[in-house]
């Protein structure tokens, strides 16, 4: 019997953690948030491509990021690391992305590390020592031709159709996370 117990708890300890719910309700897009995610969709519409829908679990991703970025990126952040990067304050695994992109499926991941979104993510990431805003963070997007493939399905992500988006404005970094994987979790507005 003891056996049997202490085998049951091994097994406990051993399991993958449960991945966490994101109910709607607690993750909220601000004005400027809302704005990036409109100019976002029609620019998409202006060339003729779908809306994505928003995404609860990718916005909670963004939000984490932008957060996590904005504490930790400079400080703590080891050589050769880029924004796609996580430090290791949190409760994620860290993750040092790197441009030769080797380490990307740590980036990749955190969706499903994050947010129990059971599927990859890809970000697009920006920064502006004035403050991250919309306009600006699309206008720095369309003039890159990776970020931009990603937003417009160009390139290496022409086959690809992004069912969710996820978006965060925070302080001095914006990012957006775009999955293949439809959520019916939608974010609410935040109230301030």
């Amino acid at each position: 019997m003891l056996y049997l117990l202490t085998l049951s708890i091994l097994l406990s300890l051993t399991r993958a953690p449960e991945q966490p719910v994101v109910p709607a309700a607690t993750v909220c897009l601000s004005p400027e948030e809302q704005k990036l995610y409109d100019l976002i969709m029609a620019y998409r519409r202006s060339k003729k491509l779908p809306v994505i829908p928003l995404s609860a679990k990718l916005t909670l991703v963004a939000q984490t990021h932008t957060r996590d970025l904005t504490s930790n990126f400079v400080d703590d952040t080891p050589e050769g690391c880029n924004t796609h990067s996580w430090s290791d304050k949190g409760s994620w695994s860290p993750c040092c992305y790197t441009p030769d992109h080797k380490q990307a499926a740590c980036m990749w991941n955190k969706p499903r590390e994050i947010a129990g979104y059971q599927s990859n993510g890809f970000e697009i990431a920006y920064w502006s020592s004035a403050g991250a805003n919309a306009v600006e963070a699309l206008d720095g997007w369309k003039s890159s031709p990776g970020h931009h493939a990603v937003i417009i399905n160009d390139d290496i992500w022409k086959s690809v159709q992004w069912k969710a988006v996820g978006i965060s404005l925070y302080e001095t970094y914006g990012v957006v996370w775009f999955g293949e994987l439809a959520d019916d979790e939608r974010p609410g507005r935040c109230n301030n």
